[in-house]
């Protein structure tokens, strides 16, 4: 949920009893001011958290990478001492450190993408803000006047909003019947993409341990030629 539409579900849950009870209006247009300083500072607080965990996943990754080197050079040791079902293990070792930290590289992805995204909306709330303030007789005309045409539009429109939850209910009692529908159908059915990932799996630890081969004839071949 962006800023914009938590800050207005704030507003919109406390606007009545705010214009009742505000004999003050400008005491009004104060504590709404408030309220957004402390949306701001919220969601500030929030960021900070998530570049945390920004760097928290960079150094896991860091370290995955360093993980997977290590399984490489063991894969080397065991195959140069002939032991090939353990250059195998190894290598099946290095390439599930490599699947997970392609899973932190996409986490990574969707942190940067929502950091994007704060910074934008702080900003735009920081100039709501600021013009909050600048405007404040201003907002104090539009809170008086807005009194009295937000009862107007209760009474009109109290009916349809309850019309429409109703039918948003009935919409979701429907896509619950057909997911549980289809939950029902799948179940005992073999995983077939687990199965083709298998494969895949084993597709990626034969070439890894060709290229091993290969790369270790190469340097035997090239230290054979020195040596002559």
């Amino acid at each position: 949920m962006g800023i914009f539409s938590r800050f207005s579900d704030i507003i919109n849950a406390n606007i009545n009893s705010m214009l009742d009870n505000a004999e003050d209006p400008e005491k009004m247009v104060r504590l709404i001011i408030q309220e957004m300083e402390e949306t701001l500072v919220e969601v500030r607080t929030n960021s900070a958290r998530i570049i945390a965990d920004k760097k928290e996943l960079t150094r896991r990754s860091a370290w995955l990478a360093r993980q997977a080197g290590d399984w490489e050079q063991k894969a080397e040791l065991a195959m140069s001492k002939g032991r090939e079902d353990l250059a195998r293990a190894a290598l099946g070792e290095k390439l599930k450190l490599e699947d997970r930290r392609a899973e932190l590289g996409e986490e990574l992805q969707q942190i940067e993408t929502s950091l994007d995204a704060l910074n934008d909306e702080i900003g735009q709330l920081q100039l709501k803000l600021n013009e909050a303030k600048n405007r404040q007789n201003a907002i104090v005309v539009r809170q008086k006047s807005a009194r009295s045409r937000l009862k107007i539009r209760e009474q009109v429109q109290r009916s349809a909003v309850k019309e429409t939850l109703s039918r948003f209910e009935q919409y979701e009692r429907k896509l619950d019947d057909l997911e549980s529908q289809v939950e029902a159908y799948d179940l005992g059915r073999p995983d077939l993409a687990d199965e083709i990932d298998q494969l895949s799996k084993k597709a990626d630890i034969d070439n890894e341990l060709d290229q091993l081969k290969k790369r270790m004839k190469d340097a035997k071949l090239e230290t054979d030629s020195s040596g002559e």
